[in-house]
């Protein structure tokens, strides 16, 4: 899961960022109001955390904006305050949770889990491809019943191309969606992950799943469906 975290509040926001990193999320900050509500109007993020008391925009604006721009993206609100007037005011400009500060890490994880199931395009939990089963909730994946250890982040390229089975994924998308902003779009870290991500999914073997598109990008799909592309 890709989210961002909009909260002027540096040391809260880096805690955010190290507990979902922890859980093999990616996660970009934003300090203000206006930089934060470009970021989520222009980006795709999986969820977003959004604080209330921000420079430059407010909570309540960013997350109207948010909206008026047609982004579905499950958003979770933060406040000091707790009272009434302000969580219905969230609600109505298009929160869909709300955690009043001081929180728990713990709860703060297993709220945004649940916002992001309630997501427009419902995401299933356990994935499966051919021989393939990856699990987000465990962070675990299995290829013929046998588990294949993987880094952050080759998990999350391969949860990636789970969830788009037979649609090509252009190189952009891949670092869009599990890169950070600041990464550099020129460097061959997505060749280099995807080069070990292959080496461990096809150990002993095991036939290749995931398809260069020469000028395209690449696509994983089940062996029947690519061999129109190996041919």
């Amino acid at each position: 899961m890709k989210v961002l975290v909009i909260d002027d509040d540096r040391a809260t926001a880096e805690t955010i960022r190290i507990s979902l990193a922890s859980y093999s999320h990616t996660v970009e900050i934003s300090t203000d109001g206006s930089d934060g509500s470009f970021m989520a109007r222009s980006y795709e993020y999986d969820a977003i955390v959004l604080d209330q008391a921000l420079p430059r925009k407010d909570g309540l604006t960013v997350c109207k904006e948010i909206r008026s721009a047609g982004r579905a993206t499950p958003i979770l609100f933060l406040s000091v305050d707790g009272d009434t007037e302000t969580k219905v005011a969230a609600f109505k400009n298009g929160a869909d949770d709300y955690v009043t500060k001081p929180f728990s890490l713990e709860e703060l994880r297993a709220r945004l889990g649940a916002v992001s199931r309630r997501a427009p395009e419902i995401k299933k939990s356990e994935l499966s491809l051919h021989d393939i089963s990856l699990d987000p909730n465990t962070h675990t994946v299995l290829r013929g019943g046998a588990m294949v250890r993987l880094t952050r982040k080759e998990f999350n390229m391969l949860e990636y191309f789970m969830r788009h089975p037979g649609i090509v994924i252009s190189r952009a998308q891949l670092m869009e969606h599990i890169w950070t902003a600041d990464s550099n779009p020129f460097s061959n870290t997505i060749e280099a992950h995807l080069r070990n991500l292959r080496k461990k999914l096809n150990a002993g073997g095991a036939i290749n799943l995931i398809v260069n598109m020469p000028g395209r990008g690449y696509i994983m799909d089940a062996p029947e469906a690519l061999a129109r592309f190996r041919k």
